[in-house]
């Protein structure tokens, strides 16, 4: 790939095989198209949501087991939906370094895209499992009564609460988090979308009575977005107030202590790319086309809650260690 590539990407450090070998070529050139009509990031961001949402449509039906051969093509069809809906969402960042149309809504419009997609696909995966639980049933050695069936399908749903919430939304939002620490440090201010509450917060309270209601309820929410980002990392935390204390600006840390950041952290960022979408979204496919979907729920929730806090975990440890160094 040409330079003009390469300026598209936040780094390639940051990016897994499969992004930097296939998704991120594919959606540089699906930004060039959209470049050439004229067409902003975020409405390449918003058609991503609409399509990654209604993929659950697909993914309500059974696959082969319960529905056939025409369960398994519905399936592969929403995995198909899915997909592009991923690739889009890439595009849009790289549209936007493409052609300098970056805003505070479409970094936020980006951050929800995830959830927006997820959302209804897990409510999805519920209805499916009202309709088709024999497999479950059986190992269980349950009944198929209709008392049965309502008491599995509120345990079913409190675990897709469980895997939205605790699940995806947190360990997305940590990764992403980790991402933009990376970039941070490796590019400096201006070459990442590294963010805070409190800078957030002032922005919000700047905003007067034009600013559209739209403009401010993405504003909130970023602010609780970020707030739940450092609430988790408070090693992390310190180390920045740590280097801005003795330092007085990231300019003047010292090159050993940049270096030694960006070592630690570049080691974790193959373990933190498990955390984003590719990763996910394959065991989320495989238990789809065995007919297990809500057994995804589980997988997300103990699974890869383990593989979130081993990332944070070892961020907050080199973090502590750096800040005792340095303090």
């Amino acid at each position: 790939m040409n330079e003009k590539y390469f300026q598209t990407l936040k780094s390639a450090e940051t990016e897994d095989w499969l992004d930097f070998h296939v998704i991120r070529p594919l959606c540089y050139y699906c930004a060039k198209g959209f470049d050439y009509f004229d067409i902003h990031p975020n409405t390449v961001t918003i058609l991503s949501m609409f399509i990654g949402a209604g993929s659950c449509v697909l993914f309500a039906h059974g696959s082969f087991y319960y529905e056939g051969t025409a369960g398994i093509l519905y399936n592969l069809a929403a995995i198909a939906l899915l997909m592009v809906a991923d690739i889009l969402d890439c595009t849009d960042g790289q549209l936007a370094r493409m052609t300098g149309k970056k805003s505070r809504v479409g970094r936020i419009l980006d951050g929800l895209a995830g959830f927006t997609w997820f959302t209804p696909i897990y409510v999805a995966f519920v209805w499916r499992f009202y309709h088709y639980h024999s497999l479950e049933f059986g190992w269980l050695g349950i009944a198929d009564t209709p008392t049965n069936v309502w008491i599995a399908c509120i345990i079913a749903f409190v675990l897709g609460l469980m895997s939205g919430f605790k699940g995806i939304a947190s360990q997305q939002r940590l990764a992403d988090y980790y991402i933009q620490v990376h970039l941070f440090f490796l590019k400096g201010e201006k070459g990442s979308e590294f963010d805070n509450s409190v800078r957030q917060q002032e922005i919000y309270d700047g905003m007067g009575p034009e600013t559209p209601g739209y403009v401010r309820w993405f504003q909130k929410s970023y602010i609780d977005y970020t707030r739940k980002q450092e609430k988790v990392t408070p090693q992390f935390q310190r180390l920045l107030s740590v280097l801005r204390s003795k330092f007085g600006s990231m300019d003047q840390v010292p090159q050993a202590v940049q270096e030694d950041i960006h070592r630690s952290s570049l080691a974790l960022m193959f373990w933190n790319g498990l955390l984003t979408f590719n990763f996910r979204s394959f065991w989320l496919f495989l238990f789809c086309l065995i007919d297990l979907p809500v057994e995804f729920f589980i997988f997300e929730v103990f699974a890869m809650g383990l593989l979130t806090e081993y990332v944070r975990r070892r961020h907050e440890g080199f973090c502590r260690r750096i800040a005792d160094n340095i303090a």
